[in-house]
């Protein structure tokens, strides 16, 4: 476990070193680091717009909407880093700061799932939207079982899928789906001799990692729920 955490230690240092002459330009321009969270949320507005109008205007293999999206995920989720680091390196650091910061990623998910959902229902992938909406649950579920535990002095924050990891699977994923949809046409389709059904097609790419955030967010919440009964039973037999 700490190997694990160590490397994704290391990962985020690695990173803040590559985006701090971005975050000093940031502060020069004078932008706080709630305005750079507002910025965060806005690009998951147009996030979702994106899934949105792939749902309305798209047809079932035209994935570049998908692609798009994808993209900009990627794009908003740069600024869930940039903002905690403006106010480190611009020494703007405040208790409101932090809580605006969780709240509005808290909506930026929402959102950014709510397209998610449209898409896959607006093009009949039923199956898909409801992983998306389990994975949802699950997403919420990591955020609140480790608010609450810290708001009865637990500290939990462990786990496989915490939200930097949930951004990254997403928007690669569905950046991923869009680029080969565009070599091998969004209406591609693998069968094997055997089966009656096609066992896949480029919107695999993105639905298939859906499912699998569906199970791993849950599994993370439900591990944080028992590292915080763990501490909860340890800190209340100390206080005996």
């Amino acid at each position: 476990m700490e190997q694990k955490i160590s490397l994704r230690t290391n990962l985020q240092l690695g990173i803040y070193r590559v985006i701090d002459p971005v975050v000093k330009i940031l502060i020069k321009v004078g932008l706080t680091p709630n305005a750079v969270t507002s910025i965060g949320f806005v690009l998951n507005v147009g996030v979702a717009a994106i899934f949105i109008l792939g749902a309305e205007e798209g047809n079932r293999g035209d994935l570049r909407y998908v692609g798009w999206a994808g993209g900009l995920i990627l794009f908003a989720g740069l600024f869930d880093m940039l903002d905690g680091q403006v106010a480190r390196l611009g020494n703007m650091k405040s208790t409101f700061g932090a809580l605006y910061d969780s709240v509005l990623d808290r909506y930026s998910e929402l959102i950014m799932f709510l397209g998610i959902c449209y898409y896959l229902v607006g093009h009949h992938y039923f199956i898909s939207s409801i992983a998306a909406f389990i994975a949802l649950i699950g997403s919420m579920m990591v955020s609140y079982v480790r608010a609450r535990a810290e708001g009865l002095g637990v500290e939990v924050k462990g786990g496989l899928m915490q939200r930097p990891e949930r951004v990254v699977t997403i928007g690669v994923c569905a950046l991923a789906s869009g680029i080969v949809a565009q070599y091998i046409g969004g209406n591609y389709k693998l069968f094997v001799p055997g089966i009656k059904f096609h066992i896949f097609e480029p919107i695999s790419i993105f639905t298939f990692p859906l499912v699998l955030l569906a199970v791993l967010t849950n599994i993370t919440a439900f591990n944080r729920l028992r590292e915080a009964k763990r501490a909860l039973i340890k800190q209340e037999e100390e206080g005996l």
